[in-house]
């Protein structure tokens, strides 16, 4: 089987991190998926059966989930599900794995604050053809000596959000979606 899966779930082991034999990072964790229901004779809402996949990440990402998910998180991923079985002693076991193409928090359960990785973190085909990954864009700097030229635009503009600590409206970067002066 070789389906494109989303998955929401939390996170149910530390990330394991390593190299194959040609070189290729890889991380691997355990994703448990926990369906929820309201019951209605009871008024509550109560678990109902755990879902449970290996999530298995190469290359950059998995360098990056390996710097950002950790045990107890919500994610989301999106891979391909793979449906492996095997016998052992008579048994039949099965093991339900997803290779990732995207992981990320789930913002349902709180706020992450996203960097964007360039040079030797992100791969070469992604920057824009003629661009050296890694080196800064000079077509929007500014010559402060050159008193005819008008500044860029801000690219900034504050959103009516308050902060997770209650200081006041954020300021996102309109181009990037980061937010500006966040300190990371």
């Amino acid at each position: 089987m070789n389906d494109m899966i989303t998955v929401r779930g939390f996170v149910a082991s530390e990330v394991k991190s390593s190299t194959t034999t040609r070189g290729t990072s890889t991380a691997s964790f355990r994703l448990g998926t926990t369906e929820r229901r309201y019951d209605r004779a009871t008024n509550t809402w109560v678990d109902g059966n755990t879902n449970w996949y290996t999530v298995q990440s190469f290359r950059y990402l998995a360098g990056h989930v390996g710097c950002s998910v950790k045990k107890g998180q919500r994610v989301l991923v999106v891979g391909k599900l793979r449906l492996r079985q095997w016998e052992h002693e008579g048994r039949v076991y099965h093991v339900a794995e997803i290779d990732a193409e995207s992981v990320g928090h789930d913002l349902m359960w709180g706020s992450a604050n996203f960097t964007r990785m360039t040079g030797a973190s992100a791969p070469a085909d992604a920057a824009p053809a003629g661009e050296v990954p890694g080196t800064p864009d000079r077509s929007n700097d500014w010559d402060s000596d050159d008193h005819e030229q008008v500044p860029p635009e801000d690219e900034s503009i504050v959103r009516d959000v308050d902060g997770p600590d209650g200081t006041g409206p954020l300021l996102v970067n309109t181009t990037t979606g980061e937010l500006v002066g966040a300190g990371v």
